[in-house]
């Protein structure tokens, strides 16, 4: 065999091991046998979105489990809503399935947390989302108030596990001045687990109301994955974050909510351009339009800005300030940058990275604020890695 072929049958093993590995990821949803004896004869609610799906039916968790004769009593919506279409934000609002009939409670609006009249009815609560692995992606804070509501009632928690696709540990620790819906746990912004890694934490750390006892709570693993491995997420996991690379960046892109900066919100490619209407931000432009499916009043909307493109940079990896810290410096408004302060402190769950960016620290010098923390939190988060 000539050196060619020889390359060539390389890259095509390569390229089909890899397409073979994320196939064969089979999610905790899709692993019935082991949670389909702990609904039988129980009444159900479930936690779940648009990215509750199963592989194999490509239908929604709901659907298979009243297939399969599940009393579904009513599907608790986070943020984004049961079928993942409303703005960030947006209040979400109580009704009913289309399809199927089944009660809608939501759990992003005046009630985040389920009130003991809404788990009257309910024996166990299974929860089933697609998480992105940053403190600030709301998901997991629902997933929080659920155990907590469940541990208070006395009700069972089941947590279908999916991978992490931002599977690293990386940012500021969250203080507890800062704790909101946007950052409910000590943990860091990027925090290395997947959501039923952070529900057995969530119970063995004691983070429920200390006079409750801990959740009774059964973890479905996912199989096929572990940490490091890269993983594809099917469906985009909320309006804004369509892309893998939309996924890759927001971690580093988020925090500029807090400012006066476009995040690409508005257009086909949210999260991976960012820009102001001032022409000293970079030679690209964009205009953010009222768009269905990705947001109805954007920031900037109808007026260019300027900015930069990052739909094919490749070298992120973790929270990475670099574009913060240059759009800071360019705008010469010093604090001012920071046009909504306390909800940046919030997504960065301390308000030592916006003092330590206008005393014009650089970059190293703000992530060496938070390694004694993580030095501190990666032995804690090791004890309940259920992927090794």
């Amino acid at each position: 065999m000539n050196l060619t072929k020889t390359i060539i049958l390389c890259a095509l093993l390569l390229f089909s091991t890899y397409a073979m590995g994320q196939d064969v990821v089979i999610n905790g949803a899709d692993r019935t046998e082991e949670y389909l004896p702990l609904l039988k004869g129980k009444r159900v609610a479930l936690v779940i979105n648009h990215t509750s799906l199963m592989k194999d039916e490509k239908t929604s968790l709901l659907d298979t489990l009243l297939n399969r004769q599940v009393n579904i009593k009513k599907v608790f919506a986070p943020e984004h809503g049961f079928r993942g279409d409303a703005d960030a934000g947006e209040v979400v609002k109580n009704g009913k399935d289309v399809k199927t009939g089944v009660p809608i409670v939501s759990l992003y609006g005046n009630t985040k947390k389920p009130t003991p009249e809404h788990l009257k009815d309910v024996d166990i609560v299974v929860f089933d989302i697609q998480d992105v692995g940053a403190r600030f992606y709301t998901y997991i804070s629902t997933m929080f108030y659920v155990m907590e509501a469940c541990a208070q009632q006395g009700k069972e928690v089941v947590v279908l596990d999916r991978p992490n696709p931002n599977d690293l540990v990386d940012g500021p620790m969250l203080k507890p001045t800062f704790k909101s819906f946007v950052g409910l746990l000590p943990i860091p912004l990027l925090h290395g687990c997947t959501v039923g890694e952070l529900a057995k934490m969530i119970n063995g750390e004691g983070w429920i109301n200390k006079t409750q006892d801990a959740c009774q709570l059964t973890v479905v693993p996912c199989v096929g994955w572990q940490h490091g491995q890269p993983y594809s997420l099917p469906v985009k996991p909320s309006p804004n974050l369509p892309n893998d690379q939309s996924i890759r960046l927001y971690p580093s892109l988020c925090p500029f909510e807090g400012t006066n900066i476009s995040v690409g919100r508005g257009t086909k490619f949210p999260f991976q351009v960012i820009g102001a209407p001032a022409k000293k931000y970079g030679s690209f432009s964009f205009t953010p339009i009222a768009l269905p499916g990705f947001d109805k009043n954007p920031l900037h909307k109808d007026t260019p800005c300027y900015g930069l493109d990052l739909r094919q940079v490749d070298d992120v990896q973790g929270i990475d300030l670099r574009y913060l810290l240059s759009f800071y410096n360019a705008s010469g408004e010093n604090s001012a940058f920071f046009n909504r302060p306390r909800f940046f402190d919030l997504l960065m769950g301390t308000d030592a990275v916006r003092k330590a960016i206008i005393a014009g620290k650089s970059e190293e010098e703000i992530r060496e604020m938070w390694q004694d923390d993580l030095n501190v939190y990666k032995p804690m988060r090791q004890k309940y890695l259920i992927y090794e």
